[in-house]
């Protein structure tokens, strides 16, 4: 087996996914070619390259048709690289890195570009439909209920408040406001421009650093009415957990991940390919990790698929320096610190999904990306990644710096 390294991690801003963020006129296509082209150009790269693997989630119309490898063909690559799109929900980007450096591993060859995308503005999310949710054959018989009310059931029955969620997602407000200022995404950011050339998009448009606790409690529930109303997803997740009285719901949209546009993507392989490119490694894959769970609470795999590398590499939770969990809801982010009583200085230290948003298909690999420059700028050695994945799943992935 031979080690995967990280080269380089790139991502784009994130933009609001809606019509008037600044990113809706940019293609999945094209904001995937500009990635990999910074990729290509920053790295000087001339060899080596045996992939793309990019994750996308709604995998229809203008994002549908293996985009990886049309991404590869729009961009600056040789169009002798190949393409391959690879869907687990949440967690595609980062699953994408994992595979590549499983390929890496295993000798299937010395490079890879692997990331993903997701232009949430542009193609909703839904849109290619799920027969999870869909399919009464599957929906009925695994309580299926949409991922709002998970949430709610997380916190319900873990004991969280809407106070808590609040809280958390006001300091991931600060975080990213405080990292923004303090240009700790300078090195991985890259400004996005229009057909003309013209910058449309520098810095993660999502951010609302002025969000307080005062401006948090005015926000109703976004899922109590979806909840409560027939056919009634709250009771058919107390059939699932009848121990619990009722479903508390303390989401609203100032406490979940944002819905954004963006692009990510991470350079890995061998030494030897390092070497050929005249690059210096940054940091070891050390591990990677995949997990079923629970498909109807469906947000707490984080904590399983945590326990699971953990086993599998003899570290403890204590041996890990820093954490990025993904902010998909507070309280698949406080289950995470309530499960390993992590130290919360040392978790999503930048800000998260809820400040800057979550574009599915990209966030994996721009969390790691984040964790990857501030191992480097605290001078800390080891960080974990990971995410919670929709239908009941998990994914992690640890990293050594080099």
């Amino acid at each position: 087996m031979q080690d995967a390294y990280i080269y380089d991690a790139v991502r784009s801003p994130r933009g609001k996914g809606r019509q008037d963020g600044a990113l809706h006129e940019v293609t999945a296509v094209k904001l995937s070619a500009d990635v990999l082209n910074a990729v290509k150009t920053r790295n000087h790269l001339e060899t080596g390259i045996e992939d793309v693997i990019w994750g996308n989630v709604t995998q229809v119309g203008e994002q549908g048709g293996c985009l990886a490898r049309t991404a590869v063909l729009a961009s600056d690559l040789d169009q002798s690289i190949p393409g391959l799109a690879v869907n687990r929900f949440c967690a595609s980007g980062l699953e994408a890195v994992n595979l590549a450096a499983n390929q890496v591993k295993g000798g299937a060859g010395q490079g890879y570009i692997a990331g993903g995308v997701e232009m949430m503005g542009r193609v909703p999310m839904g849109s290619d439909g799920a027969a999870v949710a869909v399919d009464p054959s599957v929906a009925m018989a695994h309580y299926f209920v949409p991922q709002g009310i998970s949430a709610d059931i997380i916190a319900t029955e873990y004991g969280f408040t809407r106070d808590q969620a609040d809280e958390l997602a006001v300091r991931s407000q600060q975080r990213a406001k405080a990292a923004w200022d303090d240009g700790r995404f300078d090195r991985s950011v890259i400004e996005i421009k229009d057909v003309n050339g013209l910058p449309i998009l520098a810095r993660d448009e999502h951010m609302r650093p002025e969000t307080d606790m005062q401006s948090l409690g005015a926000l109703k529930p976004s899922f109590k009415e979806m909840g409560e109303t027939m056919p009634g997803f709250d009771q058919l997740a107390l059939m699932k957990y009848p121990h619990l009285e009722r479903i508390e719901h303390i989401h609203h949209a100032g406490n979940s991940s944002g819905i954004v546009d963006g692009a990510a993507a991470v350079l890995i392989g061998t030494k030897e390919f390092g070497a050929a490119n005249g690059l210096k490694p940054r940091a070891r894959i050390r591990a990677t990790a995949k997990i079923g769970t629970d498909p109807t609470i469906m947000l707490t795999g984080p904590v399983p698929v945590t326990q699971k590398i953990l086993a599998e590499t003899g570290l403890q939770i204590g041996d890990i320096d820093l954490f990025e969990v993904n902010e998909a809801f507070s309280s698949v982010v406080l289950r995470f610190l309530q499960a390993f009583e992590v130290d919360p200085d040392i978790l999503n230290v930048n800000g998260g999904a809820i400040a800057m948003g979550h574009p599915l298909g990209a966030t994996g690999a721009i969390i790691l990306g984040t964790l990857l420059d501030e191992l480097e700028r605290a001078d800390k050695e080891v960080g974990l990644a990971t995410l919670c994945v929709a239908s009941g799943m998990g994914a992690a992935t640890i990293i050594e710096r080099v």
